[in-house]
């Protein structure tokens, strides 16, 4: 089964089931009457893709445990933009929760002159929900087997290396940017429309090298159409073993997790945001839920509301400095 349809068929599988096969919950008792109705779950991606797709494996469970439907609302458009604003503009009584990306919360920040919402000042972070690695992928032609001989590569012929992207101030620019800062090679980005975009090229050998998820880059990894040299998670991971970190590559220090997670309107009451966070974190840490999702090559991991406001507020001032030394035009 190809890598992409096994990852949706695997979540399908999970969101029909609820975890009924095992993670026996039992519906909580409500915290002062919540949740009394249905709450919904904003998103700002399109229905179908990976994201949606994690939203309702978590929404069935969640309901569950919450004993109210959970009502998932897809606001595509504008870079997550509207989803999180109107977010930020709901009323704070815990019955509108936003699945938030990094993308949305940090480089928004920075892409941005004046976003509609304050990503520290607007939301009350809720839980992580899931990390995910991009991957070091390299036209088969490019005299390099591994990170250390491609950056020798690099340093060898400035300026005439390029790694494509999905886009200028995307996470999988600024991957390649901060590999850029770190070793100090000179290599030239060239943006794309998308990943299919950017990945032809690179197959075709008009770009040299790309960072790209997993879901996109390993299936021509797997097809002899691309070599894969490292993934930017701090450790490798377990599905795919044999891909050794950019850190033990030769590039210490060199980490890039792209995360997910759920947040809900500021002012939201301290109860609710911790009692979202417990039910949401139970599903996360069940063992076959973890495993079916790792085997995909995300994974799922949960956290208090404080660690995830420090995730936040440590990523910004990180990736906005690799966006202004990457020359990144605000819009």
């Amino acid at each position: 089964m190809p890598f992409k349809t096994k990852f949706l068929a695997v979540m399908a599988l999970i969101s029909t089931l609820g975890l009924s096969m095992f993670a026996q919950a039992q519906p909580v008792a409500p915290i002062d009457g919540y949740p009394t109705k249905p709450i919904r779950l904003i998103l700002g991606h399109s229905a179908g893709g990976n994201a949606d797709t994690f939203a309702r494996a978590l929404a069935k469970p969640l309901s569950e445990r919450l004993g109210q439907p959970i009502i998932i609302e897809n606001k595509a458009g504008a870079n997550q933009i509207i989803a999180a604003e109107l977010t930020a503009r709901s009323t704070p009584d815990g019955y509108t929760i936003y699945l938030a990306s990094q993308t949305s919360l940090v480089l928004n920040v920075g892409a941005y002159k004046k976003l509609p919402y304050d990503s520290l000042k607007d939301f009350a972070p809720v839980s992580l929900l899931y990390t995910v690695p991009l991957y070091l992928v390299v036209n088969p032609t490019v005299p390099a087997t591994n990170v250390k001989q491609l950056i020798d590569l690099a340093k060898s012929k400035p300026g005439t290396i390029n790694f494509a992207s999905v886009g200028t101030g995307s996470s999988v620019h600024l991957s390649g940017e901060m590999f850029k800062s770190m070793t100090g090679i000179d290599i030239v980005h060239v943006p794309y429309k998308g990943s299919v975009e950017g990945l032809t090229d690179l197959m075709a050998g008009r770009v040299q090298l790309m960072f790209d998820g997993g879901v996109s880059a390993l299936p021509r990894v797997n097809e002899g159409k691309l070599r894969v040299l490292a993934m930017t998670g701090a450790e490798r991971s377990p599905s795919f073993p044999n891909i050794p970190t950019m850190a033990e590559s030769g590039v210490p220090g060199y980490t890039a997790l792209f995360w997910f997670g759920i947040v809900a309107p500021q002012a939201t009451p301290q109860p609710i945001v911790a009692r979202l966070s417990r039910e949401i974190g139970a599903i996360l840490n069940d063992p076959v839920f973890k495993k079916l999702f790792q085997e995909q090559g995300v994974d799922p991991i949960s956290s208090t509301p404080a660690e995830f406001s420090k995730l936040i507020r440590d990523d910004l001032p990180k990736w906005i400095g690799i966006m202004k030394q990457a020359g990144v035009q605000q819009n």
